[in-house]
């Protein structure tokens, strides 16, 4: 980053942590001075704790797409695929202005997962990526082909969670 080569990350699995990961990079680089944006797919939400957060550090943008539930395969509508579009909308304008250091996709891969956009065209996206911009997409079952195109791909497979156990989501840990 800062005038070195940017690559492509993947963080895929089925485990928890892939989205606070991508953060904790988001907070290193701006420890740097790193400009830094995140497009949320699927995070309609307005009660995720890093819509609150990102106020605070500097030069973050942070822009939360989707409906504010949570849905399930089958369940889409018209309104999830407006939204994801959106989304990549803003992705497409964060990463061809090249003021970028780091960009985040969070939950991309869902949302390509789910049919809400198509791969082929993320792959075309990341593929004109500015050559100093760091990109990041995060979400379970990526598609083989952006993984083969990911310079760096850390898979997070679930052990054990305490949804399992009927502990619910956690206000500050979860969301």
């Amino acid at each position: 980053m800062f005038g070195s080569k940017g690559l492509i990350e993947i963080y895929t699995g089925d485990g928890k942590g892939k989205t606070t990961a991508a953060l904790g990079l988001a907070l290193r680089a701006c420890g740097h001075g790193a400009r830094v944006a995140i497009v949320q797919f699927m995070k309609g939400w307005a009660q995720y704790g890093e819509l609150a957060a990102v106020k605070h550090l500097p030069n973050v943008t942070l822009v939360h797409t989707g409906r504010d539930k949570c849905i399930f395969r089958g369940d889409e509508t018209a309104e999830d695929f407006t939204e994801a579009s959106r989304g990549l909308k803003e992705a497409e304008k964060f990463i061809a202005s090249g003021e970028y250091d780091l960009v985040i996709l969070d939950e991309i891969n869902v949302a390509i997962d789910f049919g809400l956009i198509d791969a082929d065209d993320v792959a075309e996206l990341i593929g004109r990526k500015p050559e100093k911009t760091e990109i990041v997409l995060t979400g379970r079952n990526a598609p083989k082909s952006l993984l083969e195109m990911a310079d760096l791909v850390s898979e997070i497979k679930e052990i054990k969670h305490p949804y399992r156990s009927g502990v619910s989501a956690r206000k500050g840990v979860e969301y």
